[in-house]
């Protein structure tokens, strides 16, 4: 995993704190912010990031955190 793709518009709707955390915590992993990632459904409704074209979800930011921590490893 080297790049995971925020949406602005969900960074809005709650997951800036997972950014965050991310970059802190794994700073050798690039973390980029795209204005609208095109996945408008997921977004207005869930937590996601993109991870190449694959779309990662969950219910909640904090769940989404934890995701990201285990699939990182």
């Amino acid at each position: 995993m080297k790049k995971i793709k925020y949406c602005t518009r969900n960074l809005k709707n709650g997951t800036k704190p997972v950014y965050k955390a991310m970059k802190a915590k794994y700073p050798d992993i690039k973390m980029k912010k795209k204005d609208c990632l095109g996945n408008c459904r997921t977004c207005k409704h869930e937590s996601f990031v993109m991870i190449k074209s694959k779309s990662i979800c969950a219910s909640s930011p904090d769940q989404l955190y934890k995701q990201l921590k285990k699939m990182i490893g």
